[in-house]
């Protein structure tokens, strides 16, 4: 069986210490879109938000101040990395490293939003991605410890256990709150038109990509096929 069981062929890895980067079609495209969508991230100016006043046909503008937008900004360049790394790694506990970074960044560019109903969802979506931090590292332990190994070149050709089954479904749990839910509530955040919401896009591609990159992680290490 294929490392990657999609259909596509192992193009080679990149051994760097105990962190291995494994490159395939796949997970270079995914590595190439979020880096070229970081960029254009980096780059971008906020949007400057026009409020429409009471009694009056004059518009108020609100605007970003630079130390904010700075802030904002880089917050979106690191969860941009943080995905791009996700993409390619091919150690499941760097992995899981990867998306708790993720969900920690998602947590500050939602909360960076100075509302009151933005800084609420950001606090629920807080308490989620920590609550999901426990099935998070708790199946890639539970991996390590059924397979003897996190390397997923060698846990592909390991054959499946019980235990790898079970830590595979609270991998995916945790990987679901970390980054999974994060659309939701940056959505609370794009209801308002807030100053600044370009960055939240970056919320939505980390998230998308995670969840196709467990899915693969996840064939890997129950192998159906």
């Amino acid at each position: 069986m294929d490392i990657t069981i999609l259909g596509q062929q192992l193009l080679g890895y990149i051994p760097l210490g105990d962190i291995v980067l494994y490159l395939a079609p796949l997970n270079l495209f995914m590595f190439a879109s979020t880096l070229a969508f970081t960029t254009i991230i980096a780059i971008s100016k906020t949007e400057t938000q026009v409020e429409a006043g009471f009694g009056t046909l004059k518009d108020r503008e609100v605007k970003v101040d630079k130390n904010e937008f700075k802030i904002r900004r880089f917050l979106a360049i690191v969860c941009g990395l943080a995905t791009a790394g996700a993409m390619i790694t091919g150690d499941l506990f760097n992995f899981t490293l990867f998306v708790c970074l993720i969900g920690i960044v998602n947590i500050g560019i939602v909360a960076a939003v100075k509302q009151v109903d933005v800084l609420d969802a950001a606090f629920q979506y807080g308490l989620v991605a920590m609550i999901a931090t426990l099935p998070l590292f708790g199946g890639a332990a539970m991996i390590l410890a059924s397979a003897g190994t996190i390397s997923l070149l060698e846990i592909v050709k390991i054959p499946t256990t019980f235990m790898m089954i079970f830590g595979s479904l609270l991998l995916f749990i945790g990987v679901a709150g970390e980054t999974g839910v994060a659309p939701f509530y940056a959505t609370k955040a794009e209801m308002f038109r807030t100053p600044g919401s370009p960055f939240l896009l970056i919320i939505h591609l980390s998230s998308l990509l995670v969840i196709v990159r467990v899915i693969e992680i996840l064939l890997i290490i129950n192998k159906p096929f």
